[in-house]
């Protein structure tokens, strides 16, 4: 009797200590975290995207969302500095932040220059303030490969790459490699970073970090490394650290060009009956319209139009150096001008004497035409890399030079990426 009065005294505390657990705990309310664009708690405001209309003006905009023209005309004011309202283009996206109450009134103009930055003017209390906001960015690293079919161009917009890469590309081969003489089978590498918005939104391209070029069976290598650290100008080199930059460009087009007409003094030109007349410069044929750069730095002296040369453009260099570029069909520079290497200067034309779309580039060293091209005219190097950094440079390039010669390369973008003509989101 005593063992079952036991037992069910154990089982009636059993029960009730279950029945305590199962009763229901407090539980903690969860507050959203709050959510920033531009620097600003979004739910503090009516939030309006819109897009600028064609000829529509900050002025009609601030109207219509009801800011006093007293109001307008103090912003345009006190920003001009940093933000010129007149500047404003069609097709530009914007965000304004307006107060919740009925009115809906403007307190914030976010104009959208580019993916990445945006002009804010903030507006809502008695003091204008403008800052330009910069969207976080994460950058990727990509390798592509390409062989040449036709030009680089083409193989570059085959690959689905922005024109935008295939200068930067040109930029680096400017003065070692002729892209007129790009031959079919040429192949390329290219290392660079791809910048992303939100991890998915493509922003534009970052630094290109390593390269290599397959011409004639050579490889020619390049490779970014900063070897001022003071100004931290960042140069390009081969894998023997040989600056890839010189003085002079190798052509006054970027590509997509041919040499119709090499530089000889015993030419016979048609245009003058076939008879022998001296060639004094190179013509590189291109479509009407392409841009000319300077093949380096110095001042305008000349750019008019005279007789056989039709328009043209003569820049002095230095003391020693001198180029001239004829038959433009724009001139985009006038005497006394100072451009620097790669500025465009004009356009390609057939004025004057010629027979099709060229332009005629002279060269002159110490006041006589010379043969820019030939191996015989030394023309000045950059300053090559200073022995001292050599260890660390080749040390630096090692593993880039492994990546361009063993990796695995991934031609095509990953489905996940989203264009970067998406729609405005705040």
């Amino acid at each position: 009797m005593k063992k079952t009065i036991y037992l069910l005294s154990l089982l009636f505390t059993f029960f009730a200590c279950s029945k305590d657990d199962k009763t229901p705990k407090s539980t903690k309310k969860i507050i959203p975290k709050p959510i920033y664009k531009y620097g600003y708690k979004v739910a503090d405001y009516k939030v309006i995207v819109d897009t600028i209309k064609s000829g529509e003006s900050f002025g009609e905009i601030m109207d219509r969302h009801h800011v006093a023209y007293p109001t307008i005309n103090k912003i345009a004011t006190e920003v001009k500095d940093i933000f010129d309202v007149r500047r404003i283009r069609a097709g530009k996206p914007y965000v304004i932040l307006a107060s919740k109450d009925s009115l809906e009134q403007a307190k914030v103009f976010i104009y959208k220059n580019d993916k990445i930055n945006a002009t804010v003017l903030d507006f809502k209390d008695s003091i204008v303030k403008a800052h330009v906001y910069v969207q976080p960015i994460k950058k990727q690293e990509r390798v592509v490969q390409g062989k040449i079919y036709s030009n680089l161009s083409n193989t570059m917009d085959s690959l689905g790459l922005s024109p935008n890469l295939t200068w930067a590309v040109a930029d680096i081969y400017a003065w070692t490699l002729d892209f007129g003489k790009l031959q079919k089978g040429d192949s390329f590498k290219v290392v660079f970073e791809e910048k992303f918005i939100k991890d998915s939104l493509f922003a534009g391209y970052g630094d290109i970090k390593s390269a290599v070029f397959n011409h004639n069976g050579q490889n020619l290598y390049a490779f970014r490394f900063v070897a001022d650290s003071i100004n931290n100008i960042p140069e390009y080199y081969d894998e023997k650290g040989n600056m890839l930059r010189s003085q002079f460009l190798k052509s006054p087009i970027k590509f997509q060009y041919r040499i119709s007409s090499r530089y000889n003094l015993k030419r016979k030109i048609a245009y003058y009956g076939n008879r022998v007349k001296p060639h004094k410069g190179t013509d590189f044929a291109a479509n009407i319209g392409t841009p000319i750069i300077a093949t380096a730095s110095g001042t305008v002296t000349e750019s008019r139009r005279r007789g056989g040369n039709g328009n043209y453009v003569k820049i002095r260099h230095n003391g020693t150096y001198e180029t001239q570029y004829l038959h433009m069909r724009k001139r985009k520079v006038k005497k006394g001008d100072y451009v620097k290497q790669g500025d465009v200067i004009g356009t390609v034309g057939m004025t004057g004497n010629t027979g099709g779309p060229h332009v005629c580039y002279r060269f002159w060293k110490n006041g006589r035409q010379v043969d820019p091209l030939s191996p015989k005219t030394k023309l000045p190097e950059a300053e090559p890399l200073k022995a001292s950094l050599k260890p660390t440079f080749l040390a630096f390039i090692k593993p880039l030079k492994l990546q361009l010669d063993h990796a695995k390369i991934q031609v095509e973008k990953p489905a996940t990426i989203k264009k970067a003509t998406e729609k405005i989101k705040l």
